[in-house]
């Protein structure tokens, strides 16, 4: 059975899906500038999620989400961008206020919650 990420390890592959290049590769300097953390951090948490099948590291080449890691970044970026829209949006935080919120949030909020939060979202915009 799978683990649950802790929210360093989400915010791991969050960086490297929006660090990745045209050929879905992320530099760990990238991830690691992204992050504002040391670069042996960040090849810690490489190689403890491409041993649980979320990446692969090649040295030299980068790193590369997996079919798993897509999924599990993406659902972290659905949920920081409803998170930060809701803040922005319905109460009025600023952007750069609601983007720290927003990933501090988007570790600990319930499914539950978060759906409530995207069908608010969507009702007010009258989106589908």
């Amino acid at each position: 059975m799978a683990r649950k990420l802790s929210s360093n390890m989400e915010d791991y592959l969050e960086a490297i899906s929006l660090a990745a290049d045209e050929n879905g590769r992320a530099r760990i300097t990238d991830v690691r500038d992204m992050l504002g953390v040391k670069t042996p951090s960040v090849t810690g948490a490489v190689n403890a999620l491409a041993k649980e099948g979320y990446l692969t590291h090649e040295p030299y080449q980068g790193v590369e989400l997996t079919a798993k890691g897509r999924r599990a970044a993406e659902d972290v970026k659905k949920r920081h961008a409803i998170l930060s829209r809701f803040l922005t949006q319905v109460i009025g935080v600023s952007p750069k206020t609601a983007d720290i919120d927003a990933c501090k949030m988007e570790h600990t909020v319930s499914r539950e919650t978060l759906e409530k939060l995207h069908d608010y979202l969507h009702k007010q915009t009258g989106e589908k």
